[in-house]
């Protein structure tokens, strides 16, 4: 079971407008600004392959998934200045593999795939990383942090149901890091959870779930889910 009792803490400078701004709102005066968390995610009671850390900016997502899972974040890529994204993948995989890689994301488009990575738009750059990120893990797990957080939400969501198709097509584990609610019934994840409500959900109860079932009513309540609050 993953778990960590995490605290994170920076020093308070008693600079004028600090302190001027403690005094605006009656905040105690301390030396130092703290944040903890005790996380506990019962992964290890069902099978799953996708997961989600959901919650608004500041809740600690960010800092619990590298606490967690710190050696299976997906780090910043480097690409190749001038070559072609294709370039940028692992060196021996043929191209056919990362040809399919790169359609199986939604990014379908062979003259684009010529181009260097930071000449495409956003959106392709989204889907590249996506198509590496599968390229680079194989059957491990990936954890993606600010995932759709730079795309429009209609690539967020394709991207995202792409993302899930190809996952649950192999053995491969995903687990998504971010704050935007919307791509859920998208990426249909087995689980989620809230470090805000610190509030740990399983999606299915007998295995993992079809990536054809809808994750929207994660807001609604009554549904025949899993439900575990931590």
């Amino acid at each position: 079971m993953p778990e960590a009792n995490i605290q994170v803490s920076s020093p308070i400078i008693p600079t004028p407008r600090a302190l001027q701004l403690a005094g605006m709102f009656d905040i105690p005066p301390a030396e130092r600004s703290e944040l903890k968390w005790t996380v506990k995610l019962p992964l290890e009671e069902k099978d799953w392959q996708i997961g989600a850390i959901i919650g608004p900016s500041g809740c600690g997502k960010s800092t619990i998934a590298r606490k967690l899972f710190g050696d299976s974040m997906v780090p910043e890529y480097a690409w190749p200045k001038d070559k072609c994204v294709l370039d940028g993948f692992p060196e021996g995989m043929p191209n056919k593999t990362i040809v399919e890689l790169l359609s199986s994301v939604g990014f379908s488009s062979p003259p684009s795939w010529l181009r260097p990575f930071h000449v495409l738009s956003i959106g392709e750059q989204f889907r590249v990383t996506l198509a590496r990120l599968l390229a680079e893990t194989g059957d491990g797990l990936a954890v993606m942090d600010e995932f759709t957080s730079t795309v429009d939400r209609q690539v967020a969501q394709i991207g995202s149901a792409a993302l899930a198709k190809t996952i649950r097509r192999g053995k491969g584990k995903f687990i998504a890091v971010t704050c935007h609610r919307d791509i859920l019934e998208w990426l249909a994840p087995d689980w989620y959870y809230d470090p805000a409500a610190d509030h740990f959900e399983f999606f299915f109860a007998d295995g993992p779930a079809s990536s054809s079932k809808s994750r929207g009513s994660i807001i609604r309540p009554g549904d025949s889910f899993i439900s575990i609050t931590i």
